[in-house]
Formats: structure tokens, C-alpha cells, sequence
């Protein structure tokens, strides 16, 4: 065993113990969080303009200060965008990450030097924490590679901006800078696919031993392995003993990966975000997520039914329960305050505190009242995927309400097949099934006759690919969503194959 190995081990034990003793104080430690929080932005633009001198409890700041998406926080980070100081947060942000948004256009997030470093430390205790489960961190040693964003930056008004991954790819540690894969040139590609044949080049001769990255990208990494290779992923990289994802769920997935790689390899989730990394898989037989409670970061739940409602009530992490769909409002030292992210999650453990990424507020599909959201789509595939041994590259889920000679409306589920099955209909048949077990209202619409059973439509290989090319989101973090309310995707989707 290398002197890196047991330098991990003990290292693991150390932030272990220390993860151990505030998850184990949870309702404590968020009470120390807000507090610091509040005092420390008191004197900030924000904190005057919502009076952080008088508020003294989570009832004072739900008072003064409304739940917010980008849009309506837009004003304040406008300014801090034009280089003045001391609006959401005392000083100016570090970085800026740049994303993209669905109705602002692009959107900065800021990123401060108190909020840059739980970033950095969840990912590394992600890690760790699976190094003191398992006792395995032979693969230190090793190469690892992190599918990520072009780390060039630039710089507005003093502060540098980039893609979250991409600035984050400034702090790997020394001592893992060695072993990490790409090279710094590589990484700069910004064209996907040629970034990803450049890595393939670099990575394919190389005892990789970690590997990183949204599933969907990974895949396609995957298979350009395998065509350049001739081999299964676990023959060329024998040692490859993790796989560490974040951005999607990963069961869809599964199947085709084992598939690729030939056989059973570790996985690790992560939750991260550009407004916060929220939460990571620190259990191995455990889906549930830990929420980081000591990162900076200030939570509030919102039942996700009544999330639209006028004034919906606000619960902090000692009020949340089991099972019920939230959605998820951070107050951080990045300055983002009753901060909506879009995320819906579901709390699986409350001691500690773990949850599950359900979907998106804005992604779901209620054409007729049925409320589904993309935990129940993901879970009814899983289950057909274990039932009937197919593996899918990729699906995604529309309402199809323009129907024609009395035929009742359906939900058209769009699955990019590795091989299309020869059952469909059989398939079909489950996943409906599936979906009337978990969504009473949807079981509700099926038997009243408003919707008819849902109905598969295969796509060729490549469907997805070529569609998130033809928006310009090809790679990066960049992903499909699951399910729509509307049609726009699934069209465009459709109209690519004519």
C-alpha cells in the first residue's frame, strides 16, 4: 500500500468524524448558519434593504425576505455584475459561474471565498467517506479523469467568470494534479466531440482508475473508448474501480454502463450546483444523499403542491418529513438569499438527513391534472430496465394532446434504445402500469378515460446527441430533461429523424 493510500485512509477517518458530529446536531448547526449568515450580510445592499438588523429567527426572515428565482433576484446581481461592492455579500464574488437560463437568458451566479471552498470539500469527502466505508483507496494511485467544462476564464469588472466545472478545475489539489486526466490543454476544447475524441487519445493507454462525469457524457466517452479500443471499458482501464456522477439520475443508466464496462464497477452521486453543492452518496448500499448541513448553506422546504400558492409555508430542516416532494430554497454565503434553485428533492432519512433528487419544479407534465414528476418516470423505467434486461441510451417524457378522431390524449414516452425490443408493447404495458402504482392522479385520468394508456416512440441512435448539438448544449453539464409539459422537445426530437 502506497504512503498516498494510507495518508487517504486516515484523512477519511479524520472527515468522517467530523461529518459524524454535525449531521448528528442538525437542527443546531442550521440555526448556526443562518445566524452567521444574517450577521454577516447585514451591512450589504440586500441586508439593509430587508432589514437583517431586526430579524432574529426564521419567522423575522420569512417575513422580510420572499422566496426568489434568478429573474426576481436579478436586480441585485445586475449590480454586482457592474462591480459594485457589498450587495448580496460583503465585497465582490471571486468567480462568476455562468449558466444558462430558460427565461433570463444567461445567468451569473456568484461564488464567493467563503462559498468557493465547500465546493471543493464535498467533493473531496464524497471520497473520502467512500475510502472509510469500503477500506478501498488503492485507486489514489491511480489515473482519474473529470468530464468538465473548458476551464478558461474571463474576467468582468475584476471578477473572473467561467462554467462552474471549469473553475473548479482550478483547485484540484497538488497532489492529485499528477494523476488527474485531461491535460490542461485538452481540457480547453471547447467543440464536445472533438474535446471528447482528444480525451479518448490521452486517457485510453492510462491505468484509469476514477472516472467523472454526467452519465449521458460519460456514455458517449464510453463509446468512443470501446470503437477506438476494440474492447469493454473494464479491459482497457483494468483498474477502474469508481464511478463518480452527478446531474442526472444514474439507474437509467446502469444497465448499459455494466454492459459497456463488462462488469459490476462502485458508483458515487454528487448533488453539486452552481448556487451550492448540496448534497453527496456518503453510504454505499444507500441512494439517500447528505444534505450538507455546515456548508454555508441555509435550507428551507416547500411542500412542492402548494409551492405556487400565495404565501406557501416555509419549513427548516427540523419540520421537513418523510416521502413529501419539496422544494428546495437555499440563504448562502454566496449571497443568494430565499433562493429557488428548481429542484424538487425528497427527504429518504431524517437521521441523518439524506434526500433524493425528484425532478424540477418547472419539469413535470400536468397537461390534465396528473402532476407526474421525474422521480415516478426514472423509477417505472428502472423497473422495466431490471424486468426486461434492455438498456437505453437515453428517454424523455410529453404529453401528446393533439389527437385526432376521438382519440383519447397519451403520453408519448421517447427512449433511444440500444436495441429496440422486439416486446414494445409489452414494455408499454409495464411502465403504464408502473406509473398508475406510484400517481394516483394519473391512475384517475387512465381509468375516467381522459388519457389513454402511454405509448413508446423509438428513436434511432444518436437522437439525443444530435439534438442537444442542434441547441447548442452538446457535453458540459448540460443534460435532457427527463419530462416536459409541453411538446417543444419531443417535436424537435421527432422532426430531427424526418
Amino acid at each position: 500500500m502506497s504512503l498516498k493510500s494510507i495518508g487517504a485512509k486516515i484523512l477519511a477517518k479524520k472527515v468522517v468524524k467530523k461529518i459524524n458530529l454535525w449531521a448528528s446536531k442538525p437542527v443546531e448547526t442550521q440555526s448556526r448558519v443562518f445566524h452567521k449568515l444574517i450577521s454577516s450580510a447585514k451591512d450589504t445592499k440586500f441586508g439593509r434593504d430587508h432589514g437583517f438588523t431586526e430579524i432574529t429567527d426564521h419567522a423575522g426572515f420569512v417575513e422580510r425576505v420572499p422566496i426568489r428565482d434568478y429573474e426576481a433576484l436579478r436586480p441585485y446581481v445586475d449590480l454586482v455584475v457592474d462591480g459594485e461592492k457589498d450587495i448580496l455579500w460583503p465585497g465582490l464574488p471571486v468567480y462568476f459561474a455562468k449558466t444558462s437560463g430558460t427565461t433570463s437568458g444567461a445567468k451569473f451566479i456568484p461564488l464567493t471565498k467563503e462559498s468557493m471552498p465547500a465546493h471543493i470539500e464535498a467533493a473531496r469527502n464524497a471520497i473520502l467517506c467512500y475510502i472509510h466505508e469500503t477500506g478501498n483507496s488503492k485507486f489514489v494511485d491511480g489515473k482519474m479523469i473529470f468530464l468538465q467544462g473548458s476551464p478558461v476564464l474571463t474576467e468582468n469588472n475584476g471578477i473572473q467568470l467561467g462554467r462552474l466545472s471549469g473553475i473548479v478545475a482550478h483547485y484540484v489539489p497538488s497532489y492529485l494534479q499528477k494523476n488527474r486526466l485531461p491535460s490542461w490543454e485538452t481540457n480547453c476544447i471547447d467543440d464536445w466531440e472533438t474535446k471528447v475524441d482528444a480525451i479518448v487519445q490521452e486517457t485510453i493507454n492510462e491505468d484509469m482508475t476514477i472516472i467523472s462525469g454526467i452519465p449521458s457524457w460519460v456514455q458517449m466517452y464510453f463509446e468512443r473508448l470501446m470503437k477506438v479500443g476494440g474492447k469493454k471499458i473494464g479491459e482497457l482501464f483494468e483498474n477502474f474501480q469508481l464511478f463518480i456522477y452527478g446531474g442526472v439520475n444514474y439507474e437509467p443508466y446502469r444497465a448499459r454502463f455494466e454492459k459497456m464496462i463488462g462488469r459490476k464497477v462502485d458508483s458515487v452521486e454528487l448533488y453539486p450546483a452552481s448556487e451550492g453543492f448540496f448534497a453527496f452518496q456518503n453510504e454505499q448500499d444507500d441512494k439517500g444523499l447528505l444534505l450538507q448541513l455546515d456548508a454555508g448553506m441555509f435550507y428551507e422546504f416547500v411542500d412542492a403542491t402548494s409551492f405556487f400558492d400565495e404565501n406557501p409555508t416555509r419549513l427548516t430542516i427540523g419540520e421537513v418529513q418523510l416521502g413529501v416532494n419539496y422544494v428546495m430554497i437555499i440563504s448562502t454565503n454566496a449571497g443568494l438569499w430565499g433562493y429557488n434553485i428548481g429542484d424538487t428533492v425528497m427527504f429518504t432519512s431524517l437521521k441523518p438527513y439524506k434526500l433524493v433528487v425528484t425532478g424540477r419544479i418547472k419539469h413535470f407534465i400536468s397537461a390534465f391534472g396528473e402532476h407526474v414528476i421525474g422521480k415516478e418516470v426514472e423509477q417505472a423505467m428502472e423497473q422495466a430496465i431490471d424486468t426486461f434486461n434492455f438498456t437505453v441510451s437515453e428517454f424523455t417524457v410529453a404529453p401528446q394532446t393533439e389527437t385526432d378522431n376521438g382519440i383519447l390524449p397519451y403520453h408519448e414516452w421517447l427512449i433511444e434504445f440500444d436495441t429496440v425490443p422486439e416486446n414494445l408493447q409489452e414494455i408499454s404495458e409495464f411502465l403504464d402500469k408502473a406509473m398508475l402504482e406510484q400517481n394516483s392522479y394519473y391512475r384517475d385520468l387512465i381509468e375516467g378515460k381522459i388519457l389513454q394508456p402511454l405509448k413508446i416512440t423509438p428513436l434511432p441512435a444518436g437522437s439525443f446527441n444530435n439534438y442537444m448539438k442542434s441547441v447548442g448544449k452538446l457535453g458540459g453539464q448540460n443534460k435532457v430533461p427527463r419530462l416536459a409539459n409541453d411538446r417543444k422537445i419531443a417535436n424537435e426530437l421527432v422532426e430531427l429523424q424526418a
